[in-house]
């Protein structure tokens, strides 16, 4: 249950409007909350090759909604970056 309302708090930081789900920024900030829990999970379990599988696939998908930001608005790109923390 709270990850349903870490999620939705998530998309209530990130969005545009009332019912954006689904922009460029809000998919980001989703994948780097994944990314950050998959990471602890993995300090804890180096074993799980698999869990690390699906880490390095979650990267490479904000990766490219990243330059696909990047592309289309830079400032929203920079100010995003710095919002999540993310290191380019």
């Amino acid at each position: 249950m709270s990850e349903v309302k870490t999620k939705q708090s998530v998309i209530k930081k990130f969005a545009k409007s009332a019912n954006d789900t689904g922009s460029a920024e809000v998919q980001i900030a989703l994948l780097t909350d994944r990314i950050n829990h998959l990471t602890d999970h993995l300090k804890d379990h180096p074993q799980d090759h698999h869990g690390r599988r699906g880490l390095l696939l979650l990267v490479g998908r904000r990766r490219r909604l990243l330059d696909y930001l990047a592309n289309k608005d830079i400032e929203g790109y920079r100010a995003l970056i710095a919002r999540l923390g993310i290191r380019r």
